[in-house]
């Protein structure tokens, strides 16, 4: 597992900080815009074999694994999270993820930069 220094919140933020500066906005009704091909890949393949990839090269922190009530790991989809980047799209070392655009124009407003 790789260690990375904690946040200094001057130079470095945290994922979410840096999400919430891009004033991204989805439509909590629409369709999702992030599916899994397969559902247990990213259990069985990609944390097994990969120690869960999705989980660090996803610049907005959209991919984590939890455990459930049954100490399972399951992949939770923080489609809310998305900046539209496509790195999952491109990065997922079994094609599993399917981006699509989303509907209704949401997503990332980086007007104020």
């Amino acid at each position: 597992k790789i260690e990375y220094p904690k946040p200094d919140g001057k130079i470095t933020f945290d994922r979410l900080s840096s999400v919430f500066v891009s004033n991204t906005n989805h439509n909590e009704h629409q369709p999702a815009h992030l599916t899994l091909k397969n559902a247990a890949v990213p259990v069985q393949t990609n944390l097994a074999k990969f120690a869960g990839p999705e989980q660090r090269y996803c610049p907005a922190g959209v991919y984590e694994f939890v455990k459930t009530d049954d100490n399972q790991d399951k992949l939770v989809i923080n489609a809310q999270n998305c900046v539209h980047c496509k790195t999952c799209d491109i990065k997922d070392p079994t094609q599993n993820i399917v981006w699509v655009t989303p509907e209704g124009g949401g997503g990332p407003n980086y007007a104020g930069m």
